[in-house]
């Protein structure tokens, strides 16, 4: 990406992030939410797009969903929020995307920790010592 494209994603993200934080948006999906934030966001090369992913902290798949349509409703009013502060010549319109990476990050922990237990779990074997030597002298 870009060193433009990378700007201008940070820019759209703070920006978004920022709309959120005051709420501003007041679609009901998105209001009751709790805490919304903005993990990542892309941006086509031609500036015209942005993907923008969130997370919401202690949501089931159901609620996220919800949030999701919400802020996808709201893609309007982020669009002219970006418009106003950017001033760039076309703003990006925004989608959002719920973004899985803590889910993903939790479930292999969760696989970790079980393995650590399953491996504490088993009996202790005694190594072999592959480097002995087996010529049946018996005061070695």
């Amino acid at each position: 990406m870009s060193q433009r494209l990378e700007r201008v994603a940070g820019e759209v993200r703070a920006i978004v992030g920022e709309v959120l934080a005051r709420d501003e948006i007041k679609d009901p999906r998105e209001r009751g939410a709790g805490l919304i934030t903005v993990t990542h966001v892309r941006v086509s090369g031609d500036l015209r797009h942005a993907w923008a992913q969130f997370t919401v902290h202690d949501a089931d798949a159901a609620k996220l969903e919800r949030v999701r349509q919400g802020l996808d409703n709201a893609s309007g009013y982020f669009r002219q929020a970006i418009a106003r502060r950017l001033r760039m010549k076309v703003a990006p319109a925004v989608k959002f995307e719920v973004d899985t990476v803590f889910e993903q990050a939790e479930r292999v922990d969760r696989l970790l920790r079980e393995e650590a237990a399953a491996r504490a779990s088993e009996p202790a074997t005694v190594p072999t010592d592959a480097a002995s030597d087996d010529d049946g002298d018996p005061e070695r």
